[in-house]
Parts: structure tokens; sequence; C-alpha cells
């Protein structure tokens, strides 16, 4: 399997070289260590830092892609068949997300479900506050 150094792995990703540190801390990627203790890539940790980017892209949260990421092969390229049980996973939680997402977007003139009682005529009034005893920021459409 071809090695990249940690520079080729950052280039050929589009990532900086810190981004690719702490998604090694994370569990994310794996590198393995030279004789004079520097970072080698497999070729394959290209796959998994253009997942890994898209998946923020569409807003998944890092712990979600980890969890995703365990359920395939560190020593090998995943199959397509593995790549894509690994991203089954994700179908219900994405759907949920575009579910918010379109709710904000035909309602984010009238309301952000924030709680914060500025609006006369929200159409999601929280009166007397009551949201305020379920915790700080957006109640109404927070994912948890």
């Amino acid at each position: 399997m071809r090695e990249l150094t940690v520079g080729e792995a950052a280039k050929r990703s589009g990532l900086a070289v810190s981004a690719l540190h702490f998604y090694e801390r994370k569990g994310l990627i794996r590198s393995l260590r030279t004789a004079g203790n520097q970072r080698r890539y497999g070729a394959d940790v290209l796959r998994r830092l253009a997942i890994i980017r898209v998946a923020q892209r569409v807003g998944m949260p890092l712990e979600a892609v980890r969890r995703a990421f365990d359920t395939l092969p560190h020593e090998r390229t995943p199959t397509r068949e593995e790549w894509a049980q690994m991203s089954a996973a994700w179908r219900d939680e994405l759907e949920a997300r575009i579910d918010q997402l379109l709710n904000l977007k035909d309602r984010l003139t009238d309301c952000i479900g924030c709680g914060c009682l500025s609006l006369t005529a929200c159409s999601l009034a929280n009166p007397g506050d009551s949201l305020a005893a379920e915790g700080a920021g957006p109640r109404r459409w927070s994912a948890g």
C-alpha cells in the first residue's frame, strides 16, 4: 500500500495538516509511524477524509462519523458494500436534519424556535417563557 506523508495527505485532501492531526486525535483516521516517528497515512485515508468533509458540509457530527467509521476495516480500503452499509446508518439522521431545515426555511420569517419572546406575532409562542425550564438555546426545533 502506498503511504503518504502528512503533507501529501493534507495537499491531496485539501485539508490543513492540523485538521489531519485533529481527526487522528478524534479516532477518525489512523497513521503509522516511521522509525523517525513521522506520520504516514495509507492512501485509503483520502477516502475517509473526503467522507468527513462531505459529512461536515451536511451537518453530521464528527461523533456520528467516528461511529460509522468504526464499522469499517482499518487495515484495508473498504469495499463498496461496506461503504454502503456505513452510509445507511446516516439515512435516518439525514432525513431528520432535512425535515428540520425545511421547517426552518418555511417559518424563518415568523420564528426560529428560540423562545426569545421578542416577536409579537410568533407562531410558536412561548407564554411565560415556559421553554426556559428546558435549558438554554433554541428549544422548538433543536435536535436534542
